[in-house]
Order: C-alpha cells, then sequence, then structure tokens
C-alpha cells in the first residue's frame, strides 16, 4: 500500500471493506518550522544544509527540491560552499552533495548508497553527504543514515488546462500526507530532525490533507477511450472515486471526436476501437494509424517508443558543450521527432553498447526502455494487421511528419509577422525550448509538450506545412469556425491557391 493512501476513503469506496494495517518500525523526528515565511526556498535550504553540517550531530541530509535544474544549481552552490568552509577551517569535515531524479543515469543514482566521505583527518569530524532530491526519495527507496530532512514544501506535478489542452509540469505545495511521509524519511535507522521552510500556521491552514487526486489534473482521453471500449456511456455519472470535472470529461470527449475515435452520437468508431487497444495517449495512437497509411509505421514506431520513455538526452552541468555537440551528430534539420529516431537507429547501430551511451550522453535505461516499448507495441500492430513498413527514399521525412500532424494537429504553433508563435485557436504566444534542434523559425510546428517555466515554451517540436492541417484535419480546420487571426488568413490563402490552381486544370 502507498505511504500516502488515504486508506479510509479506499475503504469506504470499497463497501467498507476490512481494513489491515502493518505499522514499519520508526524512531521519533523531531519538526521544526520556519519562524516566518521564505521569500526564496532555495536560498534557505542552502543556508539550512550548511547550519546542519556545522552546528549538527554527525548524520546524512535529505534534500527535498523540485527538478533537475534546481537539483544541479543546488548541488554546484553546495560544493561552492563545503569548499569556502574546509578553506576556512580544518576541523569541519567534507559535506559531498549527491543529486538523485529520475533521469540521472542508473551509474550516478546509485552513489546515493555510497559511505559519506571520512574525517579529514584522525579525530576530526566525519564528513556527510547531503542528498538533493526530487520527490522520488518520499516513497520509493530507503536511504541509510539520514538523520535530517530537509523540505521546502513544494514538488513539480502535473496538472492539464482541459481549455487549452495542455499538460504542464508546474511547481505546486505539497499536501499533509507528503510532508509527512518526507518527515518520517529521517527516523528509518535512528531519531532524527526535519526542518520544515514554511510556517507551522501554513502547514496547518495552507497544505491540503492529501495530494489532489491525478485523474483530477490530467488529460482524460485514455480513460475515456477505455471507458467507451467497456461499454460505459454515462460518463458524467459514472462512479469514479474522485469524480473529474464535467469540463475536461466534455474536453475529453470533444478530443477523441477530432481524432476520429468516437462518431458524433459518441460511439466508438473503427479507428477508436483499435486505438483502444494500445497503452498509449490518443494522439500517438492515431499517429500509429495514420503511418501505416503513409507507409512510415517503422519509423513513427520508433518516436512513439521515444516518446514514451523518460528523456534520453544526459547534459551534465559541467559538460553542457560537450553534450550539446554530441547531440548534434543526430539532428535532423525536421525538428525533434526525427532527432529522437535517428537518435534510437545509433543506439541499434551500435549494438545498445554502453560505452557507446556513455561516449555521447545518452540515457542507456531510457533507450532500453524505449527499445521494450517499442517491441510491446509492434506486436499489438502486427496482431491489430496494420502494417509494419518502412520508405527507403527521403519522402519518409515528410511521410513521417504527416503521420506526426495527424496525431497532434491541435497542438500547432503558427509564426507572427511580430516573430512569435501563437498556438492555434488558442492565441498563446509561445517560444521554441532551447532544448530543440530547430534553429530558425518554420511557419508552421507541432509540438508535444508545452513547458512553463519562465516563459510558454513549447517542447519536441516538428515542421510541418500548412496544407497538410487543412488535408489531414479538415473538421478541426474548417474555417467557418475559426477564430479570426494570422494562422487563419495564410489557411485560406492556401485553400484559395488550391481552387485557383484546379479550375486553370479544369480549362
Amino acid at each position: 500500500m502507498s505511504a500516502t493512501l488515504d486508506s479510509e476513503k479506499f475503504q469506504k469506496y470499497f463497501n467498507d471493506a476490512p481494513l489491515l494495517k502493518v505499522p514499519g518500525r520508526t524512531f521519533p523526528v523531531e519538526i521544526y518550522y520556519s519562524p516566518e515565511a521564505e521569500r526564496n526556498y532555495l536560498d534557505a535550504a542552502i543556508r539550512t544544509v550548511i547550519q546542519i553540517h556545522t552546528c549538527e550531530e554527525p548524520g546524512d541530509i535529505l534534500l527535498f527540491l523540485t527538478g533537475e535544474e534546481e537539483i544541479e544549481d543546488a548541488c554546484r552552490r553546495l560544493r561552492d560552499e563545503n569548499n569556502s568552509l574546509m578553506k576556512a577551517s580544518t576541523e569541519i569535515g567534507e559535506l559531498r552533495p549527491i543529486p538523485l531524479y529520475s533521469s540521472l543515469p542508473p551509474a550516478m543514482q546509485q552513489r546515493i548508497f555510497d559511505d559519506p566521505p571520512p574525517p579529514r583527518a584522525p579525530g576530526k569530524q566525519p564528513g556527510r553527504k547531503v542528498i538533493v532530491s526530487t520527490n522520488i526519495a518520499e516513497t520509493s527507496l530507503t536511504i541509510d543514515g539520514i538523520v535530517y530532512v530537509i523540505d521546502p514544501g513544494f514538488s513539480k506535478q502535473k496538472v492539464y488546462n482541459p481549455r487549452i489542452r495542455i499538460e504542464s509540469l508546474l511547481v505546486s505545495p505539497i499536501s499533509k500526507a507528503s510532508a509527512k511521509q518526507r518527515a518520517g524519511r529521517a527516523g528509518r535507522t535512528r531519531e532524527g530532525k526535519c526542518f520544515r521552510l514554511y510556517t507551522e500556521q501554513s502547514y496547518i491552514k495552507d497544505l491540503n490533507e492529501q495530494t489532489y487526486p491525478e485523474i483530477m489534473r490530467s488529460n482524460l482521453g485514455s480513460v475515456v477511450l477505455q471507458l467507451k471500449k467497456l461499454g460505459i456511456d454515462d460518463l458524467v455519472h459514472f462512479d469514479f472515486m474522485d469524480a473529474p470535472a464535467p469540463e475536461t470529461l466534455m474536453r475529453a470527449l470533444e478530443l477523441l471526436n477530432y481524432l476520429e475515435a468516437l462518431d458524433d452520437e459518441g460511439e466508438l468508431t473503427k479507428t477508436g476501437e483499435i486505438m483502444a487497444e494500445f497503452p498509449l495517449d490518443p494522439q500517438l495512437c492515431k499517429m500509429l494509424i495514420a503511418s501505416s497509411k503513409y507507409k512510415c509505421s517503422d519509423e513513427v514506431l520508433t518516436i512513439v517508443a521515444m516518446l514514451s520513455v523518460p528523456n534520453v538526452y544526459i547534459r551534465p552541468k559541467d559538460q553542457k558543450d560537450r553534450a550539446d555537440e554530441k547531440r548534434r551528430q543526430f539532428e535532423h534539420d525536421d525538428g525533434d521527432h526525427i532527432t529522437l529516431l535517428k537518435t534510437f537507429q545509433a543506439f541499434k547501430a551500435n549494438h545498445e553498447n554502453p560505452d557507446w551511451c556513455y561516449n555521447n550522453y545518452l540515457n542507456i535505461r531510457s533507450l532500453k526502455s524505449a527499445d521494450n516499448v517499442r517491441i510491446q507495441i509492434e506486436n499489438i500492430m502486427k496482431r491489430l494487421k496494420l502494417d509494419v513498413v518502412k520508405l527507403e527514399d527521403d519522402r519518409k521525412y515528410s511521410s513521417i511528419r504527416k503521420s506526426l500532424t495527424a496525431g497532434f494537429f491541435m497542438q500547432v504553433a503558427h509564426l507572427e509577422k511580430s516573430g512569435h508563435y501563437l498556438t492555434i485557436k488558442d492565441n498563446q504566444v509561445v517560444f521554441i525550448h532551447p532544448s530543440s534542434c530547430i534553429m530558425e523559425k518554420p511557419e508552421w510546428v507541432i509540438y508535444n509538450e508545452f513547458v512553463l517555466t519562465t516563459k510558454n515554451y513549447m517542447r519536441t517540436i516538428s515542421k510541418i506545412k500548412g496544407e497538410w492541417l487543412i488535408d489531414i484535419a479538415p473538421q478541426y480546420y474548417d474555417m467557418s469556425n475559426f477564430p479570426i487571426c494570422e494562422a487563419r488568413r495564410a489557411l485560406e490563402r492556401i485553400i484559395k491557391k488550391r481552387k485557383l490552381s484546379s479550375s486553370h486544370r479544369r480549362k
């Protein structure tokens, strides 16, 4: 059972089913709160680590932060602080920061189990590790030696905005259940201390009891597709444990209708029946089905697998330029999707060699996971009698991008005269993510992810043509229902040009 599970809620849902509790052995943990709200939780976290290291008894530290960039920044700052402390005094032991996040290579993740640094000299203060981790250290593993936990009170959560149909990772306050779980990490092997970088009043009044259920902050396209497959039509009154908002359900139905998985009566179509067989998001399913038509399903199968696993590219803070240089060998002018394809093909051509992956800054765990996903999906395609074929000439790149468009035609941005991109219909100003291989600005792009940081970024993007949108998704790109904007005018010019060309041919 999950350590943060609301057991009473599940018990009630399953008709007051019996509840068995198996308590684990834990040691007392003292909780300390900040006397006032911290203006910058990262600065406060660094400060707290240094105070523990210089003032507290021996024992390792676990610091929770929200993501890779923040963690690497904190580790760099802690190394700098450690160097300054060790120069200032020979009495202070080494402080060794160790990052932990899901996209970190397995060998580097294993460093969290290393012994702490020894004393610098006999009789001197021992060193200590500080594990700087995302919330994967909350419940997934136990690290011996952790005595001190620092909890800033935030984590990254996936949140779906049904109005603009975008799923984003947002930094959000944690729940009381997560806060208790974090504190418990300090009491696994001996008595510990937890330093919460927020006030006690904030804990009592501002934090929810439980983490907001994922079904209430996710795109429900896959859920609705599976319910339809099971013959459940009354989605609004379905007995969900946590009922999602009606608008989210309606947006999911609308998405599936545009993807031709549901007809106008909300019934599952032939395409929808095929899509429901795949353990994938509906857009990826539609891509696969379209790829058989465009004779490039072998390549699109690989792209879908690569999109279904964590980031394959490793970019260490101190080796960014070298990592970027290595990545350039895989890049393709048409965009990031074909770059992913070329990366996987190179991985297979080099016989899945771990040394080759290491030298090219690639995450072998993610690549092997993509290979397994690819095999699974290919078997489903064969069972459904979907052709797995490839084109051997340069036409394949256009065919691949047409297949991508068939799945993601609702996630399109148009380059305005101002030089900015606007998303189609929703008119959100967006930017190409710095990690993209696309340097210039094509008129039309599709994107897989919408990332909210300092700006609205599109991540994993490819060039497409405006005419493909009209051909592939005429229902969605019906000009009579399209808002007046530069994108509409550009599409109308394409339609007009086609009509003129057609009339000339008839003459």
